[in-house]
């Protein structure tokens, strides 16, 4: 993650970088919510990350993640009722056809 740790101390905000993502805010490794409670910092079960999950079901892997807005987004572009670049809307048909197939299959 890109963000600074944002663990707070008496000289202000630790700002160290890499970070991962807690409840907490984004912590170093030295500020997880383990290390400062004095315990490991434990692995995730791989079967019950993301990919395990959609593995187990038999479904393909998301290599990228599209948020709701994103999906609308590119809806609206595919359909031309949001203007966009020739190449965006291309792109966003490409996407929306390639969509329809993988739920038709599924």
């Amino acid at each position: 993650m890109n963000a600074p740790c944002g663990y707070y101390t008496a000289g202000g905000h630790c700002r160290a970088t890499p970070t991962r993502r807690y409840l907490q805010g984004p912590r170093c490794a030295t500020h997880s919510p383990a290390a400062v409670a004095g315990r490991p910092e434990t692995a995730p079960d791989p079967a019950l990350t993301l990919t395990g999950l959609r593995r187990s079901a038999g479904l393909a892997d998301v290599s990228t993640p599209l948020t709701a807005s994103a999906l609308i987004d590119d809806r609206a572009i595919a359909s031309g009722k949001r203007r966009a670049s020739t190449t965006s809307y291309t792109d966003a048909r490409a996407r929306e056809e390639a969509r329809r197939q993988q739920q038709k299959g599924a």
